[in-house]
Order: C-alpha cells, then structure tokens, then sequence
C-alpha cells in the first residue's frame, strides 16, 4: 500500500503581519516548511510528498527542499484560489493508495499523530486528527448567549485528515460540479455522508497564524529538544 502526504503550503501572511507566504517566515533559524516537510520526510509510513504552493512561492519551496535534503517530495503543484481547489490540485498530482491531506502551517505534527491517523484510516475508512474542546462553548444569536454546548462532544479538528484516494478525490470532483464550498476535507466528507474517525492528536499540533504562534511554536520545540 502507497501513502501519499499532500501537504497544502499556499497560505499568505496577512494576519502574521507578512509580506509573504507565513510558511516562509523561521522559527529557530528554519523556515517553518521545512519543520512541516520534516515530520513526513523522516516518518517510515509515507512514500512521497505532493506540495502544493502558490505561484510565485514555487522556486522558494525548491530551495528549501534541496537545502534541507527533503527527498519524498515528487512533485511540487500550483494552488488554486480556495483550499479546496489547492487540495483538488494536489489529489489529482497524487498516486498513493491513502492520501493524508496536511495543513502547511501545521508544522509541530508528531510522528505518532501521522501514524494514528493512518492506522484509523485503514481501519475505519477515514480519519481526521483531533482533540477535544478545553473551553466551554457557547452558540449566540444576534451577539448574546443563546445555550451551552455539551463539551465532551465537541473536538478541536486538526490535520493530516487522511482518505483512500479514490474515494476522497470523488467527493472533491462531486463538490466541485454542485459548488458545494467546505473549510476542511472532513466538511466534504460529512455533506456525503462519510464517517470520519476522530485519531488522538495533542495541543501542540497547532496552525501557526499569527506572530504569537511563532512564539509558541518556538517554546514548543524547546520543550521536544529538552
């Protein structure tokens, strides 16, 4: 069996206050794509990397692969102009049997969290990694409080969110065709009636959006290195 990782790396750096794509910006001397690469470069169970950047950011991720020695990563496509688009672009350059699908910005995933989700996906037919809502949660209708929602239901989705190819890819092409617009790969799942299961993922799996991330993140790795 073929596993694929198509890790999503077009995002802009508007809310990091940036100039350019955030995953190009450092943490700890290393561009944060490199960080995300790694983590799928070194893990035994994905056979290769489809990195899907925008434009003009294709020759930066070139540079950043060779620098680093990535060597899973077979080919580089051009996003589109939603994450769902980006994500159609990379399935249609993937080839593995199971496709994890990976947020770029997501840089501190663990090698068990990809390795769960694999398992899961195997098992169940779909996975998405997560963890549940510490925060108590609240729905509101025109800005005040309007019920409480029951927390232990409640999970805090994360990514890879990992498919069989075929079937993932299908679902992409049948929300394409009816415009049906979704904020994850789960979302596509869920409106055709696909079951997702929820794989263990941890706190420090977070998408690095804003400059307090990157402090964070920086805290993150120091506590790993230790």
């Amino acid at each position: 069996m073929k596993i694929t990782a198509i890790i999503v790396a077009g995002g802009k750096g508007t809310r990091m206050g940036a100039d350019k794509n955030k995953l190009l910006l450092k943490i700890k001397d290393k561009e944060i794509l490199y960080f995300t690469l790694a983590a799928f470069e070194r893990n035994k169970n994905i056979d290769d990397i489809v990195l899907v950047s925008g434009e003009s950011d294709v020759g930066e991720c070139e540079r950043i692969i060779k620098d680093c020695g990535i060597t899973k990563v077979r080919h580089i496509t051009v996003g589109g102009l939603s994450r769902q688009q980006s994500v159609m672009n990379g399935l249609k350059c993937a080839q593995g049997d199971i496709v994890l699908i990976h947020d770029g910005a997501r840089a501190l995933v663990t090698g068990a969290e990809i390795d769960a989700s694999i398992a899961d996906c195997v098992k169940y037919g779909a996975a998405a990694v997560g963890v549940k809502c510490k925060d108590t949660l609240k729905s509101s209708k025109d800005g005040f409080i309007s019920g409480t929602v029951d927390r232990e239901l409640t999970y805090l989705i994360q990514t890879p969110q990992v498919f069989y190819l075929d079937k993932i890819l299908a679902l992409h092409q049948k929300a394409a065709c009816e415009g049906f617009e979704a904020t994850d790969d789960c979302m596509i799942a869920e409106h055709y009636g696909v079951r997702v299961r929820i794989s263990q993922g941890s706190y420090d799996n977070i998408k690095i959006t804003t400059p307090d991330d990157i402090i964070i993140a920086e805290k993150i790795l120091e506590k790993r290195e230790k």
